[in-house]
């Protein structure tokens, strides 16, 4: 059996889970998330627990076991914690700032850039040389971070870009002077 999938999801009060089919809604105080797992999978809700099941040990039918009981996890968390990722701007005149939703981005190009989050994903700019996503869904507020991310990535010269809070980029030695 496989380790993560055989424990149970344990749902906290205050936040209802509806099963339909494979089609599992959690509901809690910051939100509501709904996921559509595989069919082989079997998801029972039994009190304040849902359990995960698999048919057989296939490798694929393993793999899944695991997988779906992670992601009922991350609804249930989201929907009571919910996510964070945190980003971090380095250059000179490298700066964000926020324009009303949306996220403006002056970062070494020679025009300004304007990210727009989707729904359900809140920026917020601490600093201007900081950059907070949050959100209740995990893959959203991880995909969000990493567009943002995509936009000036850090170099290995002299770290200028954008790069994750707790990231750490390698360093190159540039060219050496000549003789």
């Amino acid at each position: 059996m496989s380790r993560i999938g055989k424990k149970p999801v344990l749902v906290p009060k205050g936040v209802t889970v509806t099963l339909n089919g494979n089609s599992l809604k959690v509901k809690g105080p910051k939100g509501e998330l709904e996921n559509r797992f595989h069919n082989a999978m079997k998801i029972d809700v039994r009190d304040s627990e849902i359990y995960v099941s698999r048919p057989d040990d296939l490798k694929e039918n393993k793999a899944l076991h695991g997988l779906t009981r992670a992601l009922i996890q991350n609804m249930i968390n989201g929907v009571t914690k919910g996510y964070e990722k945190s980003l971090e701007i380095v250059g000179v005149g490298y700066k964000a700032e926020m324009k009303g939703k949306n996220l403006l981005l002056n970062i070494g190009f020679s025009h300004p850039i304007y990210f727009m989050p989707p729904d359900g994903i809140v920026l917020q700019t601490p600093a201007p040389t900081q950059i907070t996503i949050s959100g209740i869904d995990r893959q959203l507020v991880g995909m969000v971070a990493s567009k943002i991310r995509s936009i000036r990535k850090p170099e290995p010269y002299k770290g200028k870009g954008i790069k994750y809070s707790d990231e750490q980029i390698q360093r190159k030695a540039g060219k050496t002077a000549g003789k």
